[in-house]
C-alpha cells in the first residue's frame, strides 16, 4: 500500500508540473500575440544584461587562463630539457660542472614554484569565483518561470471577474491562487534585485586581485630566474676564457641563386658591339629642361676599357634606358666660396636607394667577385638590390663607406655580403 501511496503522490506531482508547463505556454503564447499583456521589469531585464555579460566574460578568463597555465607548463617542460641538455654536454674536466648542475636544479624549482602558485592564486580563485554563476543563473531562469504563473494567474482571474455569468467559488480560488502566486514571485524577485547589483560590482575587486596577483608571481619569477641566468651566463664565460683559443667560427649563410654580377657579365658579352652615346641628352621624364648653370653634361662613348671586366655592363635604372651612352654630372653651385646647400641631409651624399648602415663585427673572406671582403670595423652602406629576386637569404648588398667616399661609383664597388657577419649602426 505504502507504493501504492508513493507512486499516486508521484504521478500526481508530475501532472500538475506537466499541468503548469501547458499554463505557461499558453500564457507565453497569448503574451506573444499580444492578447495578454506581459509584466516588465526594466531595471531587472538591465541586471541580467549584466549578468551575461560578466559570465560571459569570467567564462573567457578563466580559459584563457588555463591555456596562460597550459603555457607556463610547456615552458617549463622545453626549459627542464635545455638545461639537461647543458649537463650532458658541459664535460666533467670543465670548470662550473657543479655549478651549472645546481642551476639547473634551480631552475626546475622555480618553474614548478611559478606554476603552483599561479594555480593557487589565480586558477582557484577563478574556479571559486564563477562557482556562484550557476545557482544564480538557475534562479533567474525560475523566476521568470514564476513570473509567468503569476500573470497566467491574474488574467485568470481578471477573467473571472469580468464574466458575465460569475461563479464566486472559482473567482475565491482564483484570488488566492494570484495572491500564492504573486508571492512567491516577489521573494524571488526581491533576492535577485539585491544579489545582481552586488555581483556586478563586484567584478572589479576582482579582476583587480586576479591580474595584481598574476603580476606579481611573473615579478618575482622573472627577477629570481635572472638571477640563474646571470649565474649561468658567469660560469660560460669562465669556460670561455679557458678555451679562448676555440672560438666558434661565424659562418655566412650559404648563397644559392646564380651570381648576380656573373649573369650581368654574361648578358654584356653577348652583345656584338658597345653602345655608343647620344650627343644630346633626352628631358627627363618630367618634361623639365636640363638647363642649370650647376648642370655639366659629358658625353662619353663606353669603351671596353672603362667596364669592370671584359663584356661586363653598367646596370641601369629604367629611367635612364634613354640614356645608354650619356653620363649626367651635377655639381652644386657656390656662393661666396661656399657650397649652396651644404646643409643638407646625409642622405644627400649617400649612394643612390641608400638604406642605411651596418659595420663589420668579424672578418669575411669574400668567394666569389661578387661579394664584397670585410675587415672587423668596416662600415658598409646597404643598398637595394635591382631585382629584389637577386637577393638570397641572409645576404645584403652594399658598397663600403670608405670606397664610396673615394670613388663615388657603385659599379666598381658594390657587392654583396653575409648580414649575420654585421650589425646595423643607422
Amino acid at each position: 500500500m505504502a507504493e501504492l501511496g508513493s507512486k499516486g503522490v508521484t504521478a500526481g506531482k508530475i501532472a500538475s508540473n506537466v499541468q503548469k508547463k501547458l499554463t505557461r505556454a499558453q500564457e507565453k503564447v497569448l503574451q506573444k500575440l499580444g492578447k495578454a499583456d506581459e509584466t516588465k521589469d526594466e531595471q531587472f531585464e538591465q541586471c541580467v544584461q549584466n549578468f551575461n555579460k560578466q559570465l560571459s566574460e569570467g567564462t573567457r578568463l578563466q580559459k584563457d587562463l588555463r591555456t596562460y597555465l597550459a603555457s607556463v607548463k610547456a615552458m617549463h617542460e622545453a626549459s627542464k630539457k635545455l638545461t639537461e641538455c647543458l649537463q650532458e654536454v658541459y664535460e666533467p674536466d670543465w670548470p662550473g660542472r657543479d655549478d651549472t648542475n645546481k642551476i639547473a636544479e634551480n631552475n626546475d624549482l622555480l618553474w614548478t614554484d611559478f606554476h603552483q602558485k599561479l594555480v593557487d592564486q589565480a586558477l582557484l580563485t577563478m574556479d571559486t569565483y564563477l562557482g556562484q554563476f550557476p545557482d544564480i543563473k538557475s534562479r533567474i531562469a525560475k523566476r521568470g518561470r514564476k513570473l509567468v504563473d503569476y500573470d497566467s494567474a491574474r488574467h485568470h482571474f481578471e477573467a473571472l471577474q469580468t464574466a458575465k455569468k460569475k461563479d464566486e467559488t472559482k473567482i475565491a480560488k482564483a484570488e488566492e491562487e494570484l495572491v500564492k502566486a504573486q508571492k512567491v514571485f516577489e521573494e524571488m524577485n526581491v533576492d535577485l534585485q539585491e544579489e545582481l547589483p552586488s555581483l556586478w560590482n563586484s567584478r572589479v575587486g576582482f579582476y583587480v586581485n586576479t591580474f595584481q596577483s598574476i603580476a606579481g608571481l611573473e615579478e618575482n619569477f622573472h627577477k629570481e630566474m635572472s638571477k640563474l641566468n646571470q649565474n649561468l651566463h658567469d660560469v660560460l664565460l669562465g669556460l670561455d676564457k679557458q678555451y679562448s683559443g676555440n672560438a666558434f667560427p661565424v659562418k655566412a649563410q650559404p648563397r644559392k641563386k646564380t651570381k648576380l654580377f656573373a649573369r650581368l657579365r654574361k648578358k654584356m658579352s653577348s652583345d656584338s658591339t658597345p653602345a655608343k652615346a647620344n650627343k644630346s641628352p633626352s628631358p627627363p621624364p618630367d618634361g623639365s629642361p636640363i638647363t642649370s648653370p650647376e648642370t655639366k653634361t659629358v658625353n662619353h662613348e663606353l669603351e671596353p676599357s672603362t667596364l669592370e671586366a671584359p663584356g661586363a655592363s653598367i646596370p641601369k635604372s629604367p629611367s635612364q634606358s634613354s640614356l645608354p651612352a650619356v653620363v649626367v654630372e651635377t655639381f652644386p653651385a657656390a656662393v661666396n666660396g661656399t657650397v649652396e646647400g651644404g646643409a643638407s641631409s646625409e642622405r644627400a651624399d649617400m649612394p643612390p636607394g641608400f638604406l642605411f648602415k651596418v659595420q663589420a663585427m668579424h672578418d669575411y673572406t669574400a668567394t666569389d667577385t661578387d661579394e664584397l671582403q670585410l675587415k672587423a670595423g668596416d662600415v658598409v652602406l646597404v643598398i637595394p638590390f635591382e631585382n629584389p629576386e637577386e637577393q638570397d637569404e641572409g645576404w645584403l648588398m652594399g658598397v663600403k663607406e670608405s670606397d664610396w667616399i673615394q670613388h663615388k661609383e657603385l659599379d666598381q664597388c658594390r657587392g654583396v655580403f653575409p648580414e649575420n657577419f654585421t650589425e646595423r649602426v643607422q
